[in-house]
């Protein structure tokens, strides 16, 4: 694999699409319990907040770029970075990849209704697709081993937890060992887009790196801290670092 390189207290691989579906393949060939992340604006000042987080997603055996705005950062801080490998997009190619290869898949998070959305479209896409099993993510905490132990008997090959940061983060890393999945990834919204619950930002947004100011309009008193706020803090990071690299030259 590509080195991976270290940018705003995050590890990253700069790696493409199909890059990263040959790494994850091998992680899932492993059988090794793996935790996936990717990074993005809103993540790297979180994990600025969190110690935990930081060493969560630094111990990950693989990390993408989520965010255009880290690819961006990362080549204005002199790193050959070759393109975004979103959550959304890479879910979509492991559920092809599941289909064809017989990966066996576990769907968990969002709404009852639309997680079983999810499955039936994927199944409806790809009839060979042969699902471990799926659940909500409305739980308790208490609940958390016994999900974790159904997740385990279900003898899925990879997992796709729909929760928001850090929630999945924390929880994934917690429960990873008595799962036993060899590769999980966390999706966010993924499930809420794929199920028509929401939309993408149009394919030119999300070339321009404009799909957070997108969601900003869907849901503006949801996102303003996100990113009225957040994206001040990363851009400040990201200034703080250049200063950094320049005094050490």
């Amino acid at each position: 694999m590509t080195k991976r390189i270290h940018l705003l207290g995050s590890v990253l691989d700069p790696l493409t699409m199909n890059e990263t579906l040959r790494h994850v393949e091998k992680l899932i060939l492993d059988k090794k319990p793996s935790q996936h992340v990717v990074i993005n604006a809103s993540k790297i000042n979180l994990m600025a907040e969190s110690e935990e987080l930081r060493a969560i997603i630094n111990s990950s055996p693989l990390v993408n770029a989520d965010g255009q705005s880290v690819v961006f950062a990362a080549r204005f801080l002199g790193y050959d970075v070759p393109e975004r490998v979103t959550g959304i997009d890479l879910f979509e190619n492991l559920v092809a990849l599941a289909a064809s290869k017989g990966y066996r898949p576990y769907y968990f998070g969002a709404t009852e209704e639309v997680v079983q959305t999810v499955v039936k479209k994927h199944q409806e896409a790809y009839p060979e697709l042969d699902v471990a099993g799926y659940r909500n993510g409305y739980f308790d905490e208490a609940e958390s081993v016994q999900i974790a132990k159904e997740i385990r008997e279900s003898h899925a090959d990879i997992l796709f937890v729909a929760f928001s940061s850090p929630k999945k983060e924390f929880w994934v890393n917690a429960h990873k060992e008595a799962m036993q999945v060899p590769f999980v990834m966390g999706v966010g919204g993924s499930f809420d887009i794929i199920s028509g619950k929401t939309k993408r930002a149009p394919k030119w947004m999300q070339k321009a790196g404009l799909e957070w100011f997108f969601r900003f309009i869907q849901e503006p008193r949801r996102m303003f801290k996100r990113y009225a706020v957040g994206n001040y803090r990363f851009i400040k990071h990201v200034m703080q670092e250049k200063r950094k690299r320049k005094r050490s030259v």
